[in-house]
Parts: structure tokens; C-alpha cells; sequence
């Protein structure tokens, strides 16, 4: 996997291994006499997260006052044999039913990495807190304070947020080969989250309520197996499913022979372009999206040997992203990456995101002949994000623990196993089978125009192959912005907007 369609760390990437998790209560301690003459427990064997925890919390929401609970809770993982394996965080936000009310929709979501926990999509799209990251002029020194969310969709359902298990403070309570074997690795991961999320609607008395699954990024090749892991293989019908800037469908083809790789990032190079002059436009990117599918898919087919197409597509590529047109003449139209971030605002000292190519920080190696720092838009999110949700958790809720909290896990991320041929096939052939199976299942799949390390046109792309008779049950939706579109305030209404929807329609 190349850095162009896979960032390092947050992508923004049978019968299960083990048993199915059991939900049981965490012992009470020993208090008998002969507590003392216990054996001391291992040192080094991981302690137990502490008991759940919710309070009362109220929010304002176009002019309607809303009453929740938010709780801050655990799921354990057990093995064939009754041994913890694991202990898997979620926060939970449920809006008080109203009278007469029997039922309402719930919706679990989760981010990427793999390591990300699911503190993106909580604090910076959906959930009723809101704080500002990953934005042009975010610093990581910014206060921490969280607001309000005009944006939320806790209106529209009840919201469940779960980290994986090495995120969070979710945690694994085997060995490193046990924990690598049952949640580091594509499938296992797929079906212990799908367990969670059948155990929390057992636990909670939700079965029978509409249901929705969220991921981001790597949670968008999450997303499809998951769904289709409850429907197929836990009998849990999900009414609906939504893909944040996923890592849907990585087998995009040799980049040498294949034009679809430069497909899928020349219009979010375009786009960011666009935006910097104020020109960003659905119009506009739909005469991008065509040049892309016509013109220049040709010219990469047919190669240089038709000198006077090539170089009409250098000049239509280099008027498109506004570089350089010897650096579009050299890159032969194909536009690496890697190459165009430090391209792109290298007069400026500075050095774009992967994530949204318009957010960038100084280069502190602007000599060095390729990108030596982290990128700009993660280098900036870890502290305000970690700081906000922490303090939510252990203060706000009281959920009290002073273990560490990973809002991206690089361990997780080094330790994931990245050559299963699961991970390579992607989450199509998933996506596929759970909207055959069930007609009224309906996906939706939101993008920003800007993001480099998911592009839309990947999904785009997908869409087009898709048989005529399944296309019409996904719809994709772009946004401004880079891969996290949704903290830009002004994107909140417009996702509020396909949630209410989708809720309605199914």
C-alpha cells in the first residue's frame, strides 16, 4: 500500500478466532477474611476498566431543548474457555424517549487508523459536543473546550461511539502475540466490533429499534464488513450505513498501467486548487470529475506516444492545479502525492496534509529531498482532541481512571496486519452482498472535495461498477474540505440534513 492512498497512521486501514464476548459484571473485591492469604495478582496482567457511568445532560438544538444521557461504559471479551481478553470503551449519548415514544434509532460509529479512536466523529461531526480541529489556523495549543453541536445528529438517533480495542482507553488484557491474533488483524477486528455492537443492543433492549452503522476512513472498510458480518452472520439487520471518507476499495491497479491511481487524486488536487481561489464549486468539480473519466483516462491509456494528446493534457492538468508546469511536465500529468504536498506551497516554506492539502504547517526540513516531519493536520489534532475527550470522560461524566488515553495509537497501527488478503481485497465484495441480501439497505458515502488520503473519486468509481439494480441504494455526497470536512461548521447542516433522510426513508 502507497502513500497515496493510505496515510501511516489514520487512514484516516468463518468462524471468529475466539468466542463470542460475554457481557458480565466486574467482580466485587474480596473482603473476607481471607482475602489477605490470596495470592497477589500478576503485576504485569492488565487491570480491568472501572464500572459504567452516565449522567444527565441537556443540549439546544434549532430552538428544541434535548434531554440526554451520556454514558461512558464497557463491553468485556471473553474466550472459549470464560478467560477476559479484552475490554472495549464506548460512550454512549441517548436522548430521553418522549411520551408514547416506544422506540428510536441508534447508531454506532467508529473511526479508522487502524488506532484512531472514535474521538473524531465524536467531538468533530455527530455527537453533542463539538470542538474545533483539523481546520486551516487550528493550532494544537488552542483551548480545549468543548460547545454545543448545532451540528449533532442526536436528534435523529441515539448515538453510540466505540473505540477498538488499543484506542481509547479501550484494552486488550492478553499477551502481545494473543492481542495481535485476536483484534490487530482485519477479520478478527471486524467480527469482535460486530459483538459489541450486538451486545450493546442486547444489553440495552434495543433489537428491534432501527439501527445504523457510521465509520471513518479505515472504519469506512470497517463499515460494510460489519454490516454485513450482523446481517449475515449475527442475525442483526442494519437499516442503514454510513462511510466517512472510507478506505473502501483499495485495489485501484499498477500504477505503471493503470490510469485509475492518477484518476483518483487529480480531481482532489483540482479541487484544492479550486478552493484556494474561490472557485469551488459542484459545477465546477463536475466538469472536473468528467475531464478525469474522458479526456485524460485516455491519454494515460494511450501513453506518450501520441505526443500532441500528451501535451495537451500536461497544459489541461496544469491549468486545472495551478503548479508548475515543468513539475506537471516532469510528473508526465501523473501527480504523486507525496511530490505535489511538498510542491504545492514550497515557495511558502510550508508542507500540506494528505488530509486536506490547504492545511499546512512551516516545512522544518524544506531542503531535505523528501517529507521528513509527520503531516501537518496530525501533528496538530492529538492534544486538542485527547485533552477535550479526556476531560469530558473523567470529569464531566466522572468516569475516573488515569490510565493513558489514545486518541491514535502508532502502536496499534505498527502492529496491524497489513498483508491479509482481506485487508487487500477491501470492503466492496462486503458492500456488495449487504445491499443484494437486503433492498431496502441504504448507504451513504460522504466525502471532502480535498482529501488526498481517501479521495472521492474512489468511491465515484466504485459506484460506477456497481450492477444497475444495487447503484441505486448508495449515494455519495461531497463536501469542502479534506478528509475531516465534517469540523468545518458550515458542512454540519448539510450532513444533518442526508441523516434526517436517511432515517426517514428507511
Amino acid at each position: 500500500m502507497t502513500s497515496r492512498h493510505l496515510a501511516p497512521a489514520l487512514l484516516l486501514l468463518s468462524l471468529p478466532l475466539f468466542a463470542q464476548p460475554q457481557q458480565d459484571g466486574k467482580p466485587s473485591p474480596d473482603k473476607s477474611a481471607d482475602a489477605k492469604a490470596a495470592p497477589k495478582p500478576d503485576a504485569a496482567k492488565p487491570e480491568g476498566l472501572p464500572d459504567d457511568k452516565s449522567i444527565p445532560q441537556t443540549i439546544t438544538v434549532n430552538g428544541k431543548t434535548l434531554h440526554y444521557t451520556a454514558t461512558v461504559g464497557t463491553i468485556h471479551l471473553k474466550d472459549a474457555t470464560g478467560k477476559p481478553t479484552g475490554d472495549v470503551m464506548y460512550t454512549s449519548y441517548v436522548l430521553d424517549k418522549a411520551k408514547g415514544e416506544s422506540s428510536r434509532p441508534v447508531l454506532f460509529a467508529f473511526n479508522g487508523g487502524p488506532g484512531a479512536s472514535s474521538v473524531y466523529l465524536n467531538l468533530g461531526a455527530i455527537g453533542p459536543k463539538h470542538l474545533s480541529f483539523a481546520n486551516a489556523g487550528d493550532s494544537a495549543s488552542d483551548p480545549a473546550i468543548l460547545k454545543d453541536n448545532p451540528g449533532t445528529w442526536l436528534d435523529v438517533a441515539d448515538l453510540v461511539f466505540i473505540d477498538p480495542i488499543g484506542t481509547g482507553f479501550s484494552k486488550s488484557l492478553v499477551d502481545e502475540a494473543q492481542t495481535k491474533k485476536l483484534f490487530y488483524s482485519p477479520t478478527p477486528d471486524i467480527e469482535y466490533l460486530s459483538l459489541v455492537i450486538y451486545k450493546w443492543l442486547v444489553m440495552n433492549n434495543r433489537l428491534l429499534d432501527k439501527k445504523y452503522v457510521m465509520g471513518e476512513s479505515y472504519g469506512g472498510y470497517r463499515g460494510p464488513r460489519v454490516t454485513h458480518y450482523l446481517q449475515s452472520q449475527l442475525g442483526v439487520a442494519v437499516n442503514g450505513l454510513v462511510l466517512v471518507s472510507p478506505y473502501l476499495n483499495p485495489q485501484f491497479g499498477d500504477e505503471n498501467l493503470s490510469p485509475i491511481p492518477w484518476m483518483v487524486t487529480l480531481p482532489s488536487i483540482t479541487a484544492a486548487h479550486l478552493e484556494s481561489q474561490g472557485k469551488l464549486t459542484d459545477d465546477a468539480m463536475k466538469q472536473v470529475i468528467g475531464y478525469t473519466e474522458g479526456d485524460y483516462a485516455s491519454t494515460l491509456i494511450a501513453g506518450p506516444k501520441d505526443k500532441a494528446a500528451t501535451d495537451a493534457m500536461i497544459a489541461k492538468v496544469t491549468e486545472m492545479t495551478g503548479l508548475d508546469p515543468m513539475f506537471v511536465r516532469y510528473s508526465g500529468g501523473r501527480l504523486e502525492t507525496g511530490a505535489y504536498l511538498r510542491e504545492v506551497h514550497r515557495e511558502k516554506g510550508e508542507i500540506g496534509s494528505v488530509y486536506d492539502s490547504n492545511v499546512t504547517l512551516p516545512d522544518p526540513y524544506p531542503y531535505s529531498p523528501f517529507q521528513q516531519s509527520n503531516d501537518p493536520i496530525l501533528e496538530s489534532i492529538i492534544a486538542p482532541t485527547t485533552t477535550a475527550m479526556v476531560d469530558f470522560i473523567t470529569n464531566t461524566v466522572g468516569w475516573k481512571t488515569d490510565a493513558r488515553y489514545y486518541a491514535l495509537s502508532y502502536e496499534v497501527s505498527s502492529a496491524w496486519e497489513r498483508s491479509s488478503p482481506d485487508l487487500r481485497r477491501g470492503a466492496v465484495e462486503d458492500l456488495r452482498e449487504s445491499i443484494a441480501a437486503d433492498p431496502k439497505l441504504q448507504v451513504l458515502i460522504v466525502h471532502g472535495w480535498n482529501d488526498l488520503s481517501c479521495p472521492f473519486m474512489g468511491s465515484v468509481l466504485t459506484q460506477n461498477q456497481l450492477p444497475p439494480k444495487l447503484a441505486g441504494q448508495v449515494q455519495i455526497h461531497e463536501f469542502p474540505g479534506g478528509h475531516m470536512f465534517y469540523t468545518r461548521a458550515a458542512n454540519g447542516s448539510g450532513l444533518h440534513q442526508l441523516a434526517q433522510t436517511m432515517v426517514a426513508t428507511h
